[in-house]
């Protein structure tokens, strides 16, 4: 950004992605396992060379990249050093990032998370990041008033696989709405006041592609919230045309469907074709027949 220039709405940057190279986002996962069958040690090396190695492939190819966060501090400070350069890599080729840290707090602790990963120069700032609205939805004010001020996005925990978040994300509160409603109709609001006039959003929903009737069971309007919809449960956990239609359904310009080891476990050398492949799979679920 230069000058007094407005920086582009993430939303609009995620749309523009997504008409260019699909609606898929490939997770960077370094589990133990992977870093094994890619001929890798379990430790910040291997980890530089796996995770470079999906944005050297993957870049240009794909929406975008979701580092997982959790599986960089497990190696400390030297794996947190490594998602920085990953994070650098992916604004160099030009490759929307996700940062997957589902963090989530209230007061000046939120406001330090926003402002480690939503703040322009900030060593780990990635295009959006995932947020846990578990504490009240207000309490992501922070990071959501600095995303729409840098041009980035959140994505914010609505419906998940899970077993266990349906006590939480099912139950009803006082004005008869289930909490996942609730957090799905602010996050409608929040776009409604937000930088994108019409499309997309910047402040998007984690909605599990596996979650069955649960969208129409609560009474959720996802297409309502103009949210973009990151969506675990495609590729190795299974979900196709029949899951999209139940979860999605009217929604489905939305998706921004999240892919990991389907697409990690072909290999250093079978990545593109891997993710082309998810890709032109993911299309085929979003359409309807």
């Amino acid at each position: 950004m230069t000058g007094n220039a407005l920086p582009v709405p993430f939303g609009r940057r995620l749309a523009a992605a997504m008409d260019e190279q699909g609606p898929l986002c490939v997770g960077i996962d370094p589990h133990p396992g992977l870093l094994e069958a890619w001929g890798l040690a379990d430790d910040a090396g291997g980890l530089r060379s796996f995770a470079l190695r999906v944005v050297e492939e993957l870049a240009g190819r794909v929406a975008a990249l979701k580092p997982q966060s959790a599986l960089f501090e497990r190696h400390g400070s030297a794996g947190v050093a490594v998602l920085e350069e990953v994070l650098a890599a992916c604004r160099d080729t030009g490759v929307l990032s996700v940062l997957d840290v589902k963090r989530g707090d209230i007061g000046s602790t939120m406001a330090g998370y926003a402002h480690a990963y939503l703040a322009d120069g900030a060593p780990l700032a990635a295009d959006a990041v995932t947020l846990s609205p578990y504490l009240g939805l207000g309490s992501l004010a922070p990071a959501v008033e600095l995303a729409h001020a840098t041009g980035r996005g959140v994505f914010v925990l609505a419906l998940t696989s899970n077993p266990e978040g349906a006590a939480v994300q099912h139950a009803v509160g006082p004005d008869g709405r289930s909490v996942a409603a609730s957090i799905v109709d602010g996050v409608g609001r929040l776009n409604a006041e937000g930088p994108v006039a019409a499309g997309l959003g910047s402040v998007g929903l984690v909605v599990g592609a596996t979650t069955g009737s649960a969208v129409r069971d609560l009474g959720i309007d996802l297409a309502a919230s103009r949210a973009p919809l990151l969506a675990p449960g495609f590729g190795a956990q299974g979900a196709g045309r029949e899951q999209v239609a139940e979860v999605f359904a009217g929604a489905e310009r939305g998706v921004l469907a999240s892919s990991s080891r389907a697409v990690l476990a072909a290999g250093p050398d079978g990545l593109r074709r891997a993710a082309a492949d998810a890709t032109a799979a993911v299309r085929s679920a979003l359409t309807s027949p």
